[in-house]
């Protein structure tokens, strides 16, 4: 069955909850379904500019509460949090309670961490990809487990323990808010199919860092090889998934192949590469819509997410592939 199409809404700025407030709204108002964080903490400075990611300027957990406040329609969320930067149990908790404040707006993103320079800046150990999945893999049964009911039992091999008590408050959302697990390798993939509601496609980025290599490695064709690793995973369960990826590189203009032809060798591949790359709508209103149903019906993606700065021109799209 195909899904319908939903939208993000990826927001990291602003210099007051006044600003913060309005952009959620604006985001609500122009259809979007989501209004979404990424999960990072330096500011300006030479550990950030060594990864290449662009600054975030509010924490994510109260910026979400702050947003759902806001708004009264428009899920929120993180795409999505670094299970090393927060206890697992203190982030069930806040979750749940993001989920009752909100009444049931909560998307609960989750992920292995990944952006070396900030783990190092922070002071945060960093074990190696294998490890940090494990653990991601025991985070994501303690808050299935806290959420649940019941007394929670989950002793982890990863560093993960949460034994004896029984999680409060309930979210909303039974049995828990919807899970997405975000990733661009083969074992956060396989366990996003197995454990996730909502799998998010990102790039590879076992390197640590962002930049051209991050595209360079997630064009057309590995997109094919992602969708494997998740349908390994999801076994059965595969057709409830709802699948979703950031559309980093969001260009709307009635000029597309010579904005690509433009842009391609920054990033290391071909114009027509560019123009079909899964991160990457670069074209008009009717040419992003006419590819986005193409990309549904080739990997089954129905759920994308843009940066604010694209979001106004990015809205007609919206609108006519949700009628909102």
């Amino acid at each position: 069955m195909t899904k319908p199409f939903r939208f993000g809404f990826q927001c990291y700025t602003a210099t007051s909850g006044a600003e913060w407030r309005e952009k959620a709204r604006r985001a609500e108002g122009l259809g979007y379904s989501s209004f979404l964080l990424a999960d990072h903490y330096l500011g300006p400075g030479p550990a950030l500019a060594a990864t290449g990611h662009p600054v975030q300027m509010v924490a994510a957990v109260p910026a979400m509460a702050v947003a759902a406040e806001a708004t009264s329609t428009i899920r929120v969320g993180c795409r999505v949090l670094c299970i090393d930067y927060r206890n697992p149990v203190v982030l069930a908790k806040e979750m749940a309670t993001i989920d009752l404040f909100s009444e049931g707006r909560l998307e609960l993103g989750l992920g292995a961490g990944w952006l070396t320079g900030e783990y190092e800046a922070m002071g945060v150990p960093m074990d190696p990809p294998g490890v940090r999945i494990d653990r991601l893999t025991e985070v994501v049964r303690v808050v299935k487990a806290t959420m649940a009911g019941g007394e929670v039992a989950v002793e982890g091999t990863a560093g993960v323990r949460a034994v004896g008590f029984e999680g409060v408050p309930k979210p909303v959302q039974r049995p828990h808010p919807p899970i997405m697990i975000g990733g661009g390798a083969r074992r956060v993939l396989t366990l996003a199919g197995r454990e996730a509601d909502i799998v998010s496609f990102n790039f590879d980025n076992r390197s640590g860092t962002l930049g051209p290599h991050s595209f360079a490695g997630s064009t057309a064709a590995v997109q094919e090889q992602k969708l494997a690793w998740v349908r390994a995973g999801a076994g059965d369960r595969f057709a409830d998934l709802e699948l979703e990826i950031g559309g980093y590189l969001t260009v709307v203009t009635d000029a597309g192949e010579a904005t690509a032809a433009a842009m391609a060798a920054r990033f290391g591949i071909e114009p027509a590469d560019l123009l079909a790359h899964p991160h990457a709508l670069i074209g008009s209103v009717d040419t992003i819509c006419d590819e986005l149903e193409r990309r549904r019906q080739a990997y089954g993606i129905s759920y994308v997410t843009v940066g604010e700065a694209v979001a106004d021109a990015f809205a007609p799209v919206v609108e006519r592939l949700t009628g909102r």
